[in-house]
C-alpha cells in the first residue's frame, strides 16, 4: 500500500479529480466528507463535520500529506447567511485541521490548502503572487482564509497555498454548463467581455498539487493558473470555435444579472468580473505546463462530449 494522503472536502469537482489522479500515482486516499463513511474502490471516505476534532483526526497521524478543499461553494446568491457560511466553513476547517496536525506524533510532511485568485478582485492589471489585493466580499474571504492558514506555524509540516484559477475539467466545474450554453447558440460574450479569465487545465492543476505534496522546495503561496489568461470575449469565441458554433448573441450585463438571480440562483459578479493572473512562482520552480493554449485545452476536454 502506498503513502497515505488525507483529502478534506474531496467530494467536489476538484477534489474528486485530484483523488483519482493521486490514486494513479500509487497513493492511498482518505477523503474527509460530511456524508456517510464508505469505500469506493481504492478511496476511503471518512465522516467529519468540518469544524470539530473527532475520530477522523487519527487519519492524519502518519499520513504523508493533507490537502484541504473544504468550503461552501461561492456559486450562490450572496445573502447575509450565505456570506457568513462561505467564510465560516473555510476558517473552521483550516483551524481544526491545524489543531489535528499539532496533536499528531507523526504529522504529515505537507499541508496543501486550496485558495482562490479572487483575492485580486476585478482587475485588468497583470497579477503575480505579490500584487496588491482587490476589494469586496470575495477578496475579504480570501484574505481571512489565507490569514488563518498561515497564522499558526506547523513546526514539522510544510505549508503550501494554491490560489486556484478557472479550472477546465471533464466531469464538473464551470466548463460543462458553458459548453452546453454554446451548443444551444447561447455562448456569446458575457457583459463587456473585457473581464479576464485566468484559466488552467485540470491535468496541470493536479500536477501542481502533486508537486506541492512531493517537492520540498514548494512553500508559501502560489498562483495556480496557466500562463496565458484571456478575456471573456476571447474565451467564448474559442469555445464556440471548438464546438463549431460560429456565432452566439452577447449577454449584456443587465441580462446576466437577471438570469443569475432568477434562473441560476447565483451571484452575477462571478461571471461579470475577472482577473489577469500569472503563475510567477510556479515558473520560478520550473513547473512544466502540459496545456498553455486555450483552443488545444478545450478541444482535448470537449472532444468526447
Amino acid at each position: 500500500m502506498g503513502k497515505k494522503i488525507v483529502l478534506a472536502g474531496g467530494s467536489g469537482f476538484l477534489g474528486k479529480a485530484l483523488a483519482d489522479f493521486l490514486v494513479t500515482r500509487g497513493y492511498e486516499m482518505i477523503i474527509l466528507t460530511r456524508g456517510k463513511p464508505f469505500n469506493d474502490g481504492e478511496i476511503k471516505y471518512i465522516q467529519w463535520d468540518g469544524f470539530s476534532l473527532d475520530d477522523w483526526a487519527a487519519e492524519l497521524n502518519g499520513s504523508y500529506a493533507l490537502v484541504n478543499f473544504t468550503g461552501k461553494s461561492v456559486n450562490c446568491i450572496y445573502t447575509k447567511a450565505n456570506k457568513e457560511e462561505i467564510i465560516k466553513s473555510r476558517i473552521d476547517s483550516v483551524r481544526v485541521l491545524k489543531e489535528a496536525i499539532l496533536n499528531c506524533s507523526e504529522p504529515p510532511q505537507a499541508f496543501v490548502q486550496a485558495g482562490s485568485l479572487a483575492i485580486f478582485g476585478d482587475t485588468h492589471e497583470i497579477c503575480d503572487e505579490d500584487s496588491q489585493h482587490g476589494s469586496g466580499f470575495s477578496v475579504k474571504v480570501c484574505e481571512l482564509w489565507e490569514q488563518e492558514f498561515f497564522k499558526v506555524v506547523l513546526p514539522a509540516t510544510r505549508q503550501v497555498l494554491l490560489r486556484i484559477g478557472f479550472a477546465l475539467g471533464r466531469d464538473g466545474g464551470a466548463l460543462e454548463p458553458l459548453a452546453k450554453l454554446a451548443r444551444y447558440n447561447l455562448g456569446g460574450t458575457v457583459g463587456s467581455g473585457k473581464q479576464f479569465i485566468s484559466w488552467l487545465h485540470i491535468d496541470d492543476l493536479n500536477e501542481m498539487f502533486l508537486q506541492s505534496i512531493e517537492n520540498e522546495n514548494y512553500t508559501g503561496i502560489y498562483n495556480a493558473t496557466g500562463p496565458n489568461p484571456v478575456s471573456n470575449k476571447e474565451f467564448m469565441l474559442t469555445l464556440r470555435k471548438v464546438l463549431h458554433k460560429p456565432w452566439s448573441p452577447p449577454a449584456p450585463a443587465p441580462l446576466v444579472w437577471l438570469g443569475a438571480y432568477l434562473l441560476m440562483r447565483t451571484e452575477p459578479s462571478l461571471a461579470l468580473t475577472g482577473r489577469r493572473c500569472i503563475p510567477k512562482k510556479l515558473s520560478e520552480q520550473n513547473f512544466r505546463f502540459q496545456y498553455t493554449d486555450l483552443e488545444t485545452s478545450l478541444s482535448e476536454l470537449l472532444q468526447k462530449k
